[in-house]
């Protein structure tokens, strides 16, 4: 398949990227910047792109089967503060980037679209979500050690879900466990819908690796075509 991968220099989208060619598909990595990326791997090309502009995410979609967006307000795998900073400092953009994703899609309805956004829109209980609670919000911040700032961020992907949620495009959300980090690469994990996955400690975990695991099995079997899925061990 041609597949499309937005963030790809990023700790999630890197992994995507590395899965995706492993399966043998084709793959387009998007980055704000490439000029100084170098990569000699096969059925690889990179291109630049703005995950705001609309007219600009349009033109790369012809060809494409699916297109990922693993997008961050910054690059975390890199600088991570600096990530966190602008997550803090601007939480609107994840609302405009997924506005500008389904604007480019308005013409290409056939390319399907997988977002890898937030944990914090996942329900704690049937009509409850955690972004919705003061109380459990802060719990989960402090017990990540995010500044409580972080707050508006985690709403913001609460934001760019809802979008998401009135379209008609081919559109799957994934929310990641809330507890997200590199690890293994185990291909072994449970699969939710709206609330969590948790392990028998009480706790939503999974590793970036297996996530491109998930993502890449849903570009391969579509599962949650217009719906919101979760993983977690």
């Amino acid at each position: 398949m041609q597949i499309g991968v937005i963030g790809a220099t990023g700790t999630i989208g890197s992994r995507i990227v590395t899965e995706a060619l492993d399966r043998g598909h084709q793959v387009t990595a998007f980055s704000r910047d490439i000029s100084g990326i170098q990569d000699s791997r096969a059925n690889i090309q990179w291109q630049n792109i703005d995950v705001t502009d609309a007219d600009g995410i349009a033109a790369v979609l012809p060809g494409l089967d699916v297109l990922i967006s693993g997008f961050g307000a910054g690059n975390a795998a890199n600088d991570p503060a600096d990530a966190l900073a602008r997550a803090i400092a601007d939480p609107g953009i994840y609302a405009r980037a997924a506005a500008a994703l389904l604007t480019a899609l308005e013409s290409y309805s056939r390319v399907r679209l997988i977002v890898i956004g937030g944990a914090a829109s996942l329900e704690v209980k049937p009509g409850l979500v955690f972004s919705d609670s003061d109380e459990l919000l802060n719990a989960a911040i402090d017990s990540l050690g995010l500044p409580r700032e972080y707050a508006a961020a985690m709403h913001g992907h609460g934001d760019a879900l809802n979008l998401f949620r009135t379209s008609n495009r081919l559109w799957t959300y994934l929310s990641p466990a809330v507890e997200i980090a590199p690890g293994e690469r185990t291909g072994r994990f449970r699969i939710g819908g709206d609330q969590p996955v948790m392990d028998a400690e009480g706790r939503s975990r999974i590793s970036v690796e297996d996530t491109a695991v998930a993502v890449l099995d849903e570009v391969e079997l579509p599962r949650f075509v217009k719906r919101r899925f979760t993983i977690g061990y």
